[in-house]
């Protein structure tokens, strides 16, 4: 049966984080865990965006639980105050949707002097997602849903001097690499809490090809072209609804375990379920090597992130 969110469960009590809900797919997941009762946070960069994607979503539902906190995923400051005032306010997360990126933009650098898209949609997540391990699992059913995208199967390996900048830079090449670590962390953090028998899930997910608005935040937002472009590639993806619909999957399907990837059974469009990433996303090896680089990137040493754990 193909599934939509109508197959959902209720997440009444729970407290779901989505970075980058102002927009695109984010908005989309967030509108519909607040409207099926969960308390939701709209982890965003923008706070007069996120006012304005919380009144849409109260607007809809007006009795929805829906607050809105600033992150910058390209500054670990603002990743470590954001991760220190979820704990304060809400002592526990059951849902964190690492969802927010950058797609193709020209060169930059993060605050710290990283690569913008591999800085953004990997190591801030990364940071994110361990700075909040005591609020995980305080609560039933904590999983962490990290979105991916098809163009990872473009990096064939991890290119680690590549993503430390080695004076190289290709748009959708460090792009792809970055939607690779994405995989490469969900996978590796599953092995990680699993071995330590914690009561956390890591799940992966992407959107197939679908209308979001990475167009708006990445090579081409600052062209006078951009929307009539946009417009045209819309025609031929799928709506942002569709498009949530596998993050939806990962964050709320009662089967699954962790180390899944979720997306469109049909490859590019359609209905969710378990797909296979490419062969470079499961090389352990990679993975591990992966994790001790984002550990020192991220200002995190080994034996904090065992405490952090241990803190659940």
């Amino acid at each position: 049966m193909d599934w939509t969110i109508d197959n959902m469960p209720s997440m009444r009590g729970m407290t779901a984080i989505v970075t980058g809900a102002n927009s695109g797919i984010g908005w989309e997941a967030a509108k519909v865990l607040a409207a099926r009762h969960a308390r939701v946070i709209l982890a965003v960069r923008s706070v007069q965006r996120g006012a304005a994607a919380k009144n849409r979503i109260l607007a809809e539902t007006p009795q929805a639980d829906v607050a809105v906190m600033r992150i910058d995923l390209a500054d670990l400051p603002s990743v470590q105050a954001f991760a220190d005032e979820v704990m304060e306010r809400e002592r526990k997360v059951n849902l964190l949707v690492n969802n927010a990126g950058v797609m193709a933009p020209s060169y930059q650098r993060t605050k710290q002097g990283l690569e913008l898209q591999f800085g953004t949609n990997h190591i801030g997540h990364f940071a994110l997602t361990l700075r909040l391990l005591p609020a995980l699992c305080k609560g039933r059913g904590a999983r962490v849903v990290t979105v991916s995208s098809m163009a990872h199967t473009m990096a064939k390996a991890l290119d680690i001097p590549y993503l430390c900048g080695d004076g190289r830079y290709r748009r959708f090449a460090s792009y792809a690499q970055s939607k690779l670590a994405n995989l490469l962390f969900a996978y590796e953090l599953q092995r990680r809490v699993q071995s330590r028998g914690l009561a956390l899930q890591s799940i992966a997910a992407h959107p197939g090809f679908a209308a979001t608005s990475l167009l708006d935040n990445g090579m081409f937002a600052k062209s006078t072209w951009v929307r009539p472009f946009a417009r045209w590639v819309n025609r031929f993806a799928q709506p942002s609804e569709m498009g949530a619909l596998p993050t939806l999957y990962a964050a709320t399907h009662p089967d699954l375990v962790g180390g899944e990837y979720i997306g469109p059974v049909g490859g590019m469009r359609g209905y969710p379920g378990i797909v296979r990433s490419s062969d470079a996303s499961y090389d352990v090896d990679a993975a591990k090597r992966l994790w001790d680089l984002s550990l020192e990137l991220a200002n995190i040493r080994p034996d904090d992130w065992i405490a952090l754990a241990d803190a659940m």
